[in-house]
């Protein structure tokens, strides 16, 4: 694996410091992270599950919706069909809401920080506007998930909200509140954790984890997600890698607080295909 990235360790840890909208284990949410998640192919139908109760205890649901840029976020998270293969199609209230969103994370601390980053290394408009437009493009944007197919699939709907594929594979899903409405629905299922390395169990208080669930009928076998973190700061994180590399997979080794994460963004032509954290010694996702 890749020697670990000092200078955007550094820019991580300013936004992670500077992540005023982010939440607090223990004090905004609680997590219970339960037993083990056995060992499990994607497409299994039958797995054992080690969580009886879901991941999300509790979260501070007053916090999400006043904070602009979570409130935002959310009213996003319905607007897509989940199946690929089948056409996304937009409406001009979608794109709306796609245009408050990407306004309210533009304000922010954290946005700026990466923002200003990206200028000084000449790969960002240094006007807000046209910057807000590149985010739209590499986000929003729909494609194909398959060569030739109808635009099924967009950077975001994969990274935040979750694809099926067949019914039989999840795809994407590397989202917290995302995850925490879903399990709230009774649409997911958390299945246990994944342990890395030289550490027994993940503690409530990880703000990074490795999990196992399922969703509209499959079983993701390993997912990773950071947990209580803003929007704006996954989009800053993941925006930053996906415009300094060229290569179709990137992978950064990065140090932000005390997690080892190698941040993985895949790119789908000028769009983001996927991006997610793994966590360093856990086996591969």
């Amino acid at each position: 694996r890749k020697a670990l990235n000092h200078e955007l360790s550094k820019l991580f840890n300013e936004m992670w410091d500077m992540d005023v909208n982010r939440f607090m284990p223990g004090k905004d949410y609680t997590i219970e992270v339960q037993g083990k998640a056995g060992a499990v192919q994607q497409g299994d139908s039958a797995v054992q599950d080690s969580a009886a109760r879901h991941l999300f205890h509790n979260v501070n649901e007053d916090r999400l919706k006043s904070i602009k840029t979570f409130s935002t976020f959310i009213s996003l998270l319905d607007n897509y069909e989940t199946s690929t293969g089948v056409e996304e199609v937009v409406t001009p209230e979608e794109i709306a809401e796609n245009n408050c969103f990407l306004d309210a994370i533009l304000m922010t601390g954290v946005m700026k920080l990466a923002h200003e980053y990206l200028l000084k290394k000449n790969l960002a408009k240094p006007n807000l506007a046209d910057f807000k437009y590149q985010l739209y493009d590499i986000w929003f944007q729909l494609y194909a998930r398959k060569e030739g197919d109808r635009p099924d699939s967009c950077g975001f709907e994969h990274v935040f909200v979750g694809e099926t594929r067949r019914g039989k594979q999840i795809l994407g899903l590397h989202n917290w509140v995302q995850f925490y409405l879903q399990e709230k629905h009774n649409q997911i299922d958390y299945k246990g954790y994944i342990t890395r390395k030289n550490k027994t169990r993940p503690d409530k208080d990880d703000q990074v984890l490795s999990i196992q669930f399922s969703w509209k009928g499959s079983v993701k076998p390993i997912g990773s997600t950071f947990i209580g973190v803003s929007p704006e700061f996954e989009f800053a994180l993941y925006t930053v890698i996906f415009l300094l590399s060229e290569e179709r997979v990137t992978c950064e080794t990065v140090k932000i607080e005390e997690y080892e994460l190698q941040i993985v963004v895949c790119r789908h032509g000028h769009h983001i295909g996927t991006a997610y954290p793994v966590l360093c010694s856990t086996s591969s996702e």
